[in-house]
């Protein structure tokens, strides 16, 4: 790798951040809301699945002891 003066990598730096395209305040929110939704719905199904896995156990586990 070549070796950059510090004012040469500052300049490169500078280059590269122009030419990334930051999200608006809308699409930035709406992102976040997405997010939250879904954390929401998959903590939903896990809970659901985690319930159902448990009393699967404790049927199997009853069966043992009877």
């Amino acid at each position: 790798m070549a070796k950059v003066s510090p004012g040469e990598y500052i300049r490169q730096v500078r280059a590269e951040t122009a030419k990334v395209v930051w999200p608006t305040r809308k699409e930035t929110v709406t992102t976040a809301v997405m997010v939250l939704i879904m954390t929401a719905l998959l903590a939903v199904f896990f809970f659901g699945v985690d319930s159902l896995f448990s009393a699967i156990v404790q049927f199997l586990l009853g069966l043992l002891g009877s």
